[in-house]
């Protein structure tokens, strides 16, 4: 089942089940997904899909810290509660170790030395990670193994 069907008939389950939460994370990624559609003028596919559910769980968690900086634990939580809806329909995310293989792989193929390399294997590592590891931490495993 595709990815926008999938949504679709969550949405109706969760409109079912009264899940206001769920269905208001869906509603959004959905409006997300049918504002690319019209801008694009073409059907998206999952991995479209998936980049667009990838810059909301960034948005989303970057709003947390604003939060966090207004004391408002109400919204900490309902904004975890729908990163964590959105999570269910990413792809599974690379453990620490496999991050790790990959970017020493791409350090060594771009033969990388110092931190003005990072772009070069940041270029080789972000689409063979995307949308399973968030570009902050390839960035910190990039720069642990630079000098």
């Amino acid at each position: 089942m595709s990815l926008k069907k999938r949504l679709m008939e969550d949405l109706k389950t969760s409109m079912k089940n009264k899940d206001k939460i769920k269905k208001n994370a869906i509603t959004l990624i959905r409006s997300s997904i049918k504002q690319q559609e019209v801008d694009t003028r073409k059907d998206l596919n999952d991995e479209d899909i998936i980049e667009i559910m990838s810059k909301q769980i960034k948005q989303k968690k970057n709003s947390i810290e604003d939060f966090r900086k207004g004391n408002r634990e109400d919204l900490i939580e309902l904004t975890k509660e729908e990163i964590s809806i959105l999570e269910n329909y990413m792809p599974e995310q690379l453990s620490d170790d496999e991050l790790e293989d990959i970017v020493k792989k791409a350090i060594e193929e771009t033969k990388a030395e110092t931190k003005r390399d990072i772009g070069k294997v940041m270029s080789q590592v972000m689409p063979l990670v995307k949308g399973r590891a968030d570009g902050n931490q390839v960035n910190k495993i990039v720069m642990r193994y630079l000098n």
